[in-house]
């Protein structure tokens, strides 16, 4: 009986859940179309005027003066303004749903209204796009001026339930130019028409990880176990570093064969690709025989550990620095479980993924 009640109790909580989230994306949805609708006004209303400049101005002025008198706070100029550009970003790149799979521009801050309003032209159709994030969302992504850039993370934001706080740090990180580093153009082009799709081992690697959350200086000393353990506990912020799928298994997960002992720094499981992933955790420069020692440890667990219907363990080396050169050598040729990865402590600067790219 009381295993019955407690069935009960998850039914409901997890209908509540869903009802609330349902009640939270209908509220965003309605709201985002309503400024969408609002600023494909204003720019309508400014098409009339033969002075477009003066004109416009005076338009929001007086919409302001107005919509602030019988609605409150929450219409200013800034604002309508803000769902001006909104539907001018929009109408033109259109949201993910609507432009998904089509070639997309990016209209110049400096084009006409005019000139716009001919390009919407071509538009057969009305904009009938469902927005799915919150008008917070929106006023972020509008200042992401490369359309693929925007639409990864609008997809990412959504598919991933990232809060505003989320997204701010995930592009503060660069996350989608960590991505693209190591793509041809028409993976690059998918990263914005799909998000982040993971299909093979490698697509869940990042090159360099951001781990400026821990709060550890640059050039700060500190030991393995002290970078394990600050891992720990920001697990949650780790995790949506670490990208899609992952859950925590366990840290230092003692194996022995041969009476012989070793311990694995950390433990996830991967659910899109069925997998268990290894992260050993090194300070300073990798050396091969840190590559040795993670490929004992993916063998152990493809042998010892993985069930039947599990694909292939991957093992990740974390390390502060790392030769190309030791790691091609070191790795076999046709390798797709064992990576190396640097790891970064602050948040990188324009200059840092320079180098990066250019390397």
């Amino acid at each position: 009986m009381q295993v019955e009640k407690q069935n009960l109790y998850t039914k409901v909580i997890k209908l509540l859940k869903q009802a609330r989230h349902n009640v939270a994306q209908t509220i965003n949805n309605t709201m985002a179309t309503a400024y969408f609708e609002i600023g494909r006004m204003i720019v309508e209303e400014e098409q009339q005027g033969k002075e477009r400049a003066e004109y416009g101005k005076q338009i929001l002025n007086e919409l302001s003066e107005k919509l602030v008198a019988e609605l409150g706070k929450g219409f200013s100029k800034r604002n309508l303004e803000q769902m001006r550009q909104f539907y001018l970003t929009y109408s033109i790149a259109q949201t993910v749903s609507a432009q998904l799979g089509k070639d997309q521009t990016t209209p110049d801050k400096n084009e006409e209204i005019a000139d716009i309003a001919s390009r919407k032209s071509k538009i057969q159709q009305k904009v009938s796009a469902e927005f799915k994030l919150t008008w917070s969302h929106y006023l972020k992504l509008m200042r992401i001026t490369n359309v693929n850039e925007r639409n990864f993370y609008e997809i990412e934001a959504f598919k991933n339930n990232w809060s505003l706080r989320e997204l701010q740090r995930q592009y503060d990180s660069a996350l989608y130019t960590r991505l693209a580093i190591s793509k041809n153009k028409e993976e690059i082009r998918s990263l914005g028409q799909k998000g982040q799709i993971i299909e093979k081992n490698k697509d869940l690697i990042k090159d360099p990880y951001v781990l400026e959350f821990l709060g550890l200086p640059e050039q700060s000393f500190y030991s393995e176990s002290d970078l394990e353990q600050k891992l720990i506990d920001k697990l949650e912020h780790f995790l949506l570093e670490l990208g899609n799928g992952f859950t925590f298994v366990a840290r230092q997960k003692r194996i022995t064969f041969e009476e012989k002992h070793f311990k694995i720094d950390l433990v996830f499981y991967n659910r899109i690709l069925k997998c268990f992933v290894l992260i050993d955790l090194k300070i300073g420069e990798l050396k091969h025989q840190d590559i040795g020692q993670m490929q004992m440890y993916v063998n152990y667990f493809d042998r010892e550990v993985k069930l039947e219907d599990e694909n292939k363990t991957i093992g990740i080396i974390l390390c502060q620095d790392k030769s190309e050169s030791v790691v091609r050598y070191t790795l076999p040729e046709n390798n797709e479980q064992i990576f190396a990865s640097k790891y970064l402590t602050v948040l990188p600067s324009e200059k840092d993924f320079i180098k990066i790219i250019e390397n």
